[in-house]
């Protein structure tokens, strides 16, 4: 059974950072790209960013682009977000899914399901 769990939110205040964390089990996590996804309060879900599967190749929402960075961890499993100079409407529950390929060109994709999500806060 494939599982996703985020974690690393929290709250800070506007300018700071945090680095949100996906372990991705039940799946050969080397074979996929993947994706983390965002909901605002009150708003639907926004695909963030993307990275491939191997060889590079991140891609990043206009609204993100420049402040936060994708990265993985084949040998462990792992997705992370680093998020810097965060603003207030960066707040909103942080989620990580499967894409269903492994390479893309966008920050978007087919993607499985999500985690749980991890909430992130940014206070004025």
């Amino acid at each position: 059974e494939e599982q996703l769990v985020e974690s690393g939110g929290g709250l800070v205040q506007a300018g700071g950072s945090l680095r949100l964390s996906c372990a991705a089990s039940g799946f050969t996590f080397s074979n996929y790209a993947m994706i983390w996804i965002r909901q605002a309060p009150r708003k639907g879900l926004e695909m963030i960013s993307v990275i491939n599967a191997a060889f590079g190749g991140t891609y990043y929402a206009d609204s993100v682009k420049g402040r936060f960075t994708i990265s993985r961890d084949n040998a462990e499993n792992t997705l992370y977000l680093q998020l810097n100079n965060l603003k207030t409407e960066d707040t909103a529950m942080y989620y990580c899914a499967r894409c269903a390929a492994a390479y893309y060109d966008s920050p978007s994709c087919d993607y499985y399901s999500r985690g749980q999500g991890t909430q992130v806060t940014v206070s004025s």
